[in-house]
This record gives structure tokens, sequence and C-alpha cells, in this order.
């Protein structure tokens, strides 16, 4: 149930969640777990699930993941996290009760000295445990427990949270999920072989599919590429490609880099999203197209150089 990947001597004070996207509520949650755990003489680290729960409660439902695993795991060490705890989640897990899983899972199975969760942090079966009980449940078998406010913009606002950095990505809001996640969102994965039609028409694309990342807005997005230790301002399409194989294809991530010359193929590459410029739509003609990519890589360039981190 329980993958170590973990060598650390020292007892381990952990933050509890799905820290999907590692916005910026799981980097105060991360803050506070460090600051708690030094109190303590103990390590910060994180104990998580995999897959996450709502894959497995709703199997059927389309890609929603903010960060792939490793993605995921590289920020939360960024952040802080000294020890990383992949809990399986299954139906074993799903039917504990809350005293289950604190003793059987986070003292008997992880070893814990303690545990950092929100306040409104939910968990054993049909979420029957709730803040109050975590702390309750986890003094009663010798684990230190700190449950923490949630982090909002403002009083006035919603907490930050997964779900809106996902609503925002769903509406092309990249700057508006940029400021919950605390960086521009972005993706990691290995360049795939093409159908080549952009070199044929002057704009030869880096090609990536998301997997079980969320599906943003179909569209075409001024973007930064990082690939060998180097980042390049470039434009990216997301969408089907209407125009060269009439949308039937899967969803693609194209991504043109200005001024690169070079062959990624099998290269791991990121894409941060920096801002939507346009839909997806249908030209009549690759000359249409080709126009229209033009168009874009002016917008992008243009819009690049007002925003930080100039590449």
């Amino acid at each position: 149930m329980v993958s170590a990947q973990n060598i650390i001597a020292a007892p381990v004070i952990a933050a509890m969640g799905n820290f999907d996207g590692v916005h910026l509520g799981h980097q105060y949650l991360l803050k506070e777990t460090a600051a708690f755990a030094r109190a303590q003489g103990a390590a910060p680290g994180v104990v998580l699930f995999e897959p996450h729960p709502r894959r497995f409660f709703r199997p059927n439902d389309p890609p929603f993941l903010l960060t792939a695993p490793a993605q995921r795991d590289a920020l939360l060490r960024e952040a802080g996290a000294e020890a990383i705890f992949p809990v399986t989640f299954d139906q074993a897990l799903a039917s504990m009760t809350p005293s289950e899983f604190v003793t059987g899972v986070l003292k008997d199975q992880l070893g814990l000295k303690g545990v950092v969760t929100g306040a409104d942090f939910r968990f054993g079966k049909d979420r029957a445990g709730d803040g109050a009980a975590l702390k309750s449940l986890g003094e009663a078998a010798g684990l230190d427990v700190k449950l923490v406010d949630v982090l909002k913009e403002n009083p006035q606002t919603e907490k930050f949270g997964s779900s809106a950095v996902r609503a925002a990505l769903e509406n092309g809001e990249a700057g508006k999920a940029a400021a919950m996640l605390g960086r521009p969102w972005s993706v990691v994965g290995p360049v795939a072989q093409g159908a080549k039609v952009g070199r044929t028409i002057g704009f030869p694309t880096a090609n990536m599919t998301l997997g079980e990342l969320i599906e943003p807005r179909k569209g075409v997005y001024a973007v930064r590429a990082s690939v060998d230790g180097k980042t390049h301002d470039a434009v990216a399409n997301f969408g089907r490609r209407p125009t060269v194989d009439a949308g039937m294809g899967a969803p693609l991530l194209e991504t043109y880099l200005f001024d690169f010359e070079g062959d990624l193929y099998g290269k791991e590459m990121e894409i941060a999203f920096m801002a939507f410029l346009r839909d997806e739509e249908k030209f009549d003609g690759l000359d249409a197209l080709k126009a229209q990519i033009a168009e874009d890589c002016v917008r992008a360039k243009a819009l690049l150089k007002t925003l930080p981190g100039e590449a």
C-alpha cells in the first residue's frame, strides 16, 4: 500500500493531501509543516495518494491532473518536502475507518512522528474523519498533529485550490492559473514524432501529448519552452488540428520555438503556458494556416517581451 522512496534518518512530520498542482495553498501548507517539523526535531515530508482519489471514485472522468507525478514530486521537494510517501488509494484504503487509517497507515506503516493538514481535510470511509478527528485520533496514537487554516488570497475570496486552477485553464485564463500556482502552469514530457506538416510550411513544431493531464482551452498560446537547460520563447497550439486532419486526431500540443535549430525528438521538454492568444480554428488550406501562424508568432513575441522571465 505504501511505496517507499525516501532514505532519511530523521523522524518525519508530513503534510497530507493530494497536492495536485502544488499551488500556493499547498506551498503554504508545506511551509507551515516545515516550521512545525523543525520545532519538533523532525524533517518535513508529505503523504499523498496515488492514484488521485477522484480517479478511483470516478474512473470515467476525462483527464484532470494539473501535474504528472514526477513533476509534482519535483515541485514538492522544491517547496521543502524532504520525504514523499505515496500511499496507494485502493478499495482497502477507501474502506478504512478514520481510526484504522491513522493507526494502521500513518503510525504503523509510515512510522510518522506527526502530520499536518488543512483544517478542512477529510479522510476515512465516506469521508467520515475531519480535522478535529485527525487531531484526536492522531494524538491518541502518539502523533504530533497540527491543523492549518487554508490560505486565501484575501478574507473575502475562496481558498486556493486545484479545482479553481483547472477551471482557469479550461477557460484559457493562463494568467489567473499562474497567480494561483505561483508560477505559470506547465507540462513536462518527451517530444514525439509528428506528421511534420509544420516543417513543410516553415514552422517545425515539437509535439507532445498530455496523457492524464487536464486539457486546457483549445487554441494558440504564447509559451516558454525549456529543453537542454535553456528556455526559449515560443508559440504553441493545443487541439485537434482541424485544418490538417479535419480535427479527427487526438489532442496534441504543438510548439514552435523561435530562433531554434536542432532535433528535439525524444528529448524531455517543459512548456509553460504564459498567455492565451486565440481559439483553434479551421483555415482554407495550408497557405492561410501559414499566414495565421506568422501573425501568431508576431503577437506571441511582443507579448512575451512584456512578461517576467524573458528568454
